[in-house]
């Protein structure tokens, strides 16, 4: 069996390189990207911590927040790529600098 550390270290991990995708590129489909890589790593610490906790009505909460952050995040793709497509209609770029202009 594996330590309940691994797969904290592997979220961690994960987590951070979602992070630096975030704060770093510039591509709006990467950046979304990074942000469902920072939340499936937040799933796979709640996983490994329901599962070490031996309880099952702890376990099946840990499941109903994997469950409902999935669902989040499907939703988030939706709206997000929607918007993407809307604004390359527009403006024939998609660059995340060129976006200022869409402040009110």
């Amino acid at each position: 069996m594996v330590p309940v550390n691994y797969y904290i270290i592997l979220s961690a991990i994960l987590f951070t390189i979602g992070a630096l995708g975030v704060l770093i590129r510039r591509n709006p489909l990467i950046i979304f990207m990074s942000i469902e890589l920072m939340l499936n790593a937040a799933n796979l610490a709640f996983v490994a911590f329901a599962r070490a906790s031996g309880d099952p009505a702890v376990a099946y909460s840990g499941q109903i927040f994997v469950f409902f952050i999935i669902t989040v995040a499907a939703a988030e793709v939706a709206v997000g790529l929607a918007l993407i497509v809307q604004i390359f209609k527009s403006r024939h770029s998609i660059n995340v600098d060129d976006m200022s202009g869409l402040k009110g």
